[in-house]
């Protein structure tokens, strides 16, 4: 998922033992720990939420755009795996042309790409001053020509926070 959505903790990272194959993959969870994390973290993993979406110029700063076949570790709030994700697809889209789909895959509630966008911005404006201290611009604003990074995902496993028992929601498969 998102670098900007990362918040790890050396004592979860610690205190869980994962397997091999899964204690190397990268950690994000989405937006900042708290309610809105645990309510889109139970999203996701419901089947809910399929799809999530970053401005392009904060991840590029934060170096971490995904690919379809990446796995990634979900955590919640108190930064504890919680599920094996993979990255199904991850299409580059100008704000202006995320389609009713990928808004109504976000599992919010949204019914179109209008909805989602209103909340979107709302999110990203309100962060926005940082934003622009870390590109260096602070003309940088959030528009139709926006570059999206519309991520498309599925839960492959989930992990129990208290112990990372993993359970498989289907055959595992190398890599992961």
């Amino acid at each position: 998922m998102f670098a900007a959505d990362v918040a790890i903790s050396s004592f979860a990272m610690a205190t869980i033992e994962l397997p091999p194959d899964l204690a190397s993959l990268q950690r994000w969870g989405f937006a900042d720990p708290g309610p809105l994390r645990e309510e889109l973290t139970a999203l996701a993993i419901a089947g809910t939420k399929t799809t999530t979406a970053g401005l392009l110029v904060e991840l590029k700063l934060d170096g971490d755009i995904p690919g379809p076949g990446d796995r990634e570790i979900m955590i919640d709030s108190s930064d504890r795996p919680v599920a094996l994700v993979e990255t199904v697809e991850c299409p580059v889209k100008r704000l202006a042309d995320v389609d009713d789909r990928h808004a109504i895959d976000e599992g919010e509630g949204w019914a179109n790409a209008a909805e989602f966008r209103v909340d979107h911005e709302r999110f990203w404006n309100g962060y926005i001053d940082d934003l622009r201290g870390r590109l260096g611009d602070a003309s940088f604003e959030i528009g139709d020509d926006t570059l999206i990074v519309c991520q498309r995902f599925r839960i492959l496993a989930t992990i129990d926070p208290a112990t990372g028992a993993v359970t498989w929601r289907e055959p595992k498969t190398s890599g992961g």
